[in-house]
């Protein structure tokens, strides 16, 4: 019955409505964008962080490990 994402997509944004009322949807839309920006941006000063602390450190920034093929 639920099987695809698409199903349970729909039935969370009919419990957001039936929750939250219609007017409230853009307001609580608009406040999980903005944090999950600051999550993404967030992510990347640590990240970059990170890459010069090793540079100046004068150790390569670690890689994926390359499988050899079979």
């Amino acid at each position: 019955m639920f099987d695809s994402i698409d199903d349970w997509l729909i039935i969370a944004v009919v419990v957001a409505i039936l929750f939250y009322g219609s007017s409230k949807i853009p307001q609580l839309a608009h406040s999980l964008g903005r944090a999950t920006g600051e999550f993404k941006k967030g992510r990347l000063e640590v990240e970059k962080e990170i890459k010069a602390s090793q540079t100046s450190e004068g150790t390569p920034p670690k890689t994926a490990p390359e499988t050899a093929p079979h």
